[in-house]
C-alpha cells in the first residue's frame, strides 16, 4: 500500500487577489511562506513536485533538505486569456461569460481544455505512482496545484473504496492555504 500526500502549494500574491494563476510562475507571498513555516508534515520517502516556483518553494519549506523529483505534467492548468486576471477584471468579457455559462466545460480561450489538463495531470500522477511502485516507496508527497489535485481526486478518490484498495493507494489530500 502506498500512502500519498497531495499538498497544494502555499499562497502567492495572485492567489490573494483571487486571480487565475496557472502558468504564471510567481513565488510564494510573504504570508504564504510564514503560514507554511508553522506546519509540520510526516517526512515522505519520495517527494514529487510541479516545476513551478510556488510548488518548489513550498516543498523546500515543508521538507527542508529533502531531494525531490520534478514532474512537468503536474503543472497547473493554462488559463489562456484569463491568466493572471480575476473575475472582476473579466466581468463583461464575452469569452469569460461563455466559459462561466458552460460550467467550465469550454476550453480556456488560448489555453487548455479541461480534458487536456486532466489527461496531462493524470499522466504526471501516474509517473509518480509508477516510480513509487518500482522503487518500493511506501509514502510519497506531491506538492502540486489545486486543479491538479482535483483531477487526481476526481479520477481515483471518488471511486468505491474497494477499487482504491485494489490499486493500492491511500490518499491524504492536504491544503496548505
Amino acid at each position: 500500500m502506498i500512502r500519498l500526500y497531495l499538498i497544494r502549494h502555499g499562497q502567492t500574491p495572485g492567489n490573494k487577489l483571487q486571480r487565475y494563476i496557472g502558468t504564471t510562475d510567481e513565488p510564494l507571498s510573504t504570508e504564504g511562506k510564514k503560514f507554511l513555516e508553522k506546519l509540520t508534515y510526516p517526512m515522505p520517502e519520495a517527494l514529487y513536485v510541479s516545476p513551478l516556483c510556488r510548488c518548489v518553494e513550498t516543498a523546500g519549506i515543508l521538507f527542508p533538505g529533502k531531494s525531490f523529483h520534478i514532474i512537468e505534467e503536474l503543472s497547473e492548468c493554462d488559463f489562456g486569456e484569463f491568466e493572471n486576471k480575476n473575475y472582476k477584471e473579466l466581468s463583461g468579457n464575452q469569452d469569460y461569460q461563455r466559459w462561466i455559462d458552460s460550467n467550465g466545460t469550454l476550453p480556456f480561450p488560448g489555453g487548455e481544455s479541461r480534458e487536456a489538463f486532466k489527461h496531462r495531470s493524470l499522466t504526471g500522477f501516474q509517473k509518480a505512482v509508477t516510480q513509487c511502485i518500482r522503487n518500493n516507496i511506501k509514502t510519497a508527497a506531491l506538492v502540486i496545484h489545486g486543479g491538479t489535485i482535483m483531477n487526481i481526486m476526481e479520477e481515483y478518490a471518488d471511486r468505491p473504496r474497494a477499487c482504491l484498495v485494489r490499486i493500492g493507494l491511500i490518499f491524504c489530500a492536504i491544503s496548505s492555504i
